[in-house]
C-alpha cells in the first residue's frame, strides 16, 4: 500500500473514530446549563527562527455559540504572512471552530477545520482532538493535524502533512504518570515519519504545582532526500529533562516550564537542546478572556545543531 492510500486510510479510521467516540461520550460542558451566549474573539501568532524565518497571523472570531472558552462554537478569519530576507508570502484562512471540553474532566473534543489559501496553492486545513478517561487514572487522547509544511521552499511547492496519532496516560499512585504517543506524518511529497514519544512526571509535593519530567522522542523518516525544502533527518531523537511549575490564583492559571537535554541527527555525536514555554490563562468564565502562551527552543535544523526558535501567541474572547 503506498504511502498516501495509506494514510488516507489512517485518517478516515481516525476521523470515524473521533466521531464515533463523541457521539458515545458528549461533551462535558453539558454539565453547565444550556445558554445561546456569543461572542467575539481576536488571535495571534508570532514566530522567529535563527535562519530568519518569521511567520505573523492575526485572526478575528465570531462566536455564535459560548458557554466559556471551551465550549464554543464559531468561525475564524486568519490572514498570515511568511517572510524571510527580502522574500514574502501572504495567506488567508477561513475555519468552522467548535470546543466541546468539560473544564473539570478535560473530557471531550475540539475542531478546527477549513480552507487555507497561499500564493497559487489550496489546501483543506484539521486540527481535532478527542480526550476521553478510561479509568480513574487513564486517559485516551486522539489527534489530528493538517497543515503546510513552513519553509520558503515548501510554501513555494505547496508541501504540505496531515500527522495523527493517539497518546495515553496512566497515573501511578498520587505522585507518577507515564505518557506515550505514537503518530504518523504523511507529506504530500510522498514522504513519511513515524512518530514516537515517551513523558515520566513526577510531583514532589503534591499542592505545590511543581513537577519533575523526563521526556524522550524520536522519528524516522522514510525519504533520506527531500532536496533540502525542510529538514529531514532519516532518524532523529532527543532526550529531555524538564522543571514545570503550574499554579492558579484566584481563577488565573499560570504555568512555566524549563528544560535541557540531548539530541542526536542521524548518526551524528549528541548535542545540546533547550526548551522554555510559559503560559497564562485568565478565569474561564468571565465576561472576557484571555490566553498566552509563548517559548523558545533550540534544536537541530539546515544550519546545525543550535537552530533556535521563539514564538508567541494568544487569543482574547470577548461575550456579547
Amino acid at each position: 500500500m503506498t504511502s498516501g492510500k495509506r494514510m488516507n486510510k489512517l485518517l478516515s479510521s481516525t476521523v470515524i473514530a473521533l466521531l464515533t467516540m463523541t457521539l458515545c461520550h458528549p461533551a462535558g460542558a453539558a454539565s453547565e446549563p444550556a445558554s445561546r451566549e456569543q461572542g467575539v474573539g481576536g488571535y495571534f501568532f508570532a514566530a522567529h527562527d535563527t535562519e530568519g524565518f518569521d511567520t505573523r497571523a492575526i485572526a478575528l472570531e465570531y462566536l455564535a455559540e459560548l458557554r466559556n472558552v471551551d465550549a464554543l462554537t464559531g468561525i475564524r478569519y486568519t490572514y498570515r504572512t511568511y517572510s524571510q530576507n527580502d522574500w514574502l508570502r501572504e495567506g488567508h484562512q477561513v475555519s468552522f471552530i467548535k470546543r466541546a471540553i468539560d473544564p473539570v474532566t478535560f473530557n471531550g473534543w475540539q475542531l478546527d477545520a477549513g480552507l487555507s489559501q497561499q500564493g497559487s496553492h489550496d489546501m483543506l486545513t484539521l486540527d481535532g482532538g478527542f480526550h476521553r478517561g478510561l479509568a480513574a487514572k487513564t486517559g485516551l487522547d486522539l489527534f489530528v493535524n493538517r497543515d503546510w509544511v513552513e519553509t520558503r521552499l515548501a510554501l513555494d511547492r505547496g508541501t504540505n502533512f496531515t500527522f495523527l496519532g493517539a497518546s495515553m496516560d496512566q497515573g501511578f499512585g498520587d505522585r507518577w504518570t507515564l505518557v506515550g504517543v505514537a503518530g504518523l506524518q504523511d507529506f504530500s511529497d510522498g514522504n513519511s515519519r513515524n512518530h514516537f514519544r515517551a513523558k515520566v512526571i513526577f510531583q514532589p509535593w503534591l499542592d505545590s504545582g511543581l513537577t519533575l519530567q523526563g521526556r524522550y522522542r524520536t522519528y524516522r523518516s522514510s525519504a533520506d532526500n527531500v532536496g533540502g525544502v525542510y529538514f529531514n533527518p532519516v532518524h532523529y531523537d532527543e532526550t529531555l529533562f524538564a522543571l514545570g511549575w503550574r499554579i492558579r490564583i484566584q481563577g488565573w492559571v499560570v504555568g512555566l516550564t524549563a528544560g535541557a537535554g540531548m539530541q542526536h541527527v542521524n548518526n551524528d555525536p549528541g548535542t545540546n537542546t533547550r526548551l522554555l514555554e510559559s503560559m497564562l490563562d485568565s478565569p474561564s468564565r468571565g465576561a472576557q478572556f484571555v490566553r498566552v502562551r509563548g517559548g523558545y527552543s533550540r534544536s537541530a535544523s539546515f544550519g546545525g545543531p543550535n537552530y533556535g526558535y521563539t514564538y508567541l501567541q494568544g487569543e482574547w474572547i470577548i461575550r456579547l
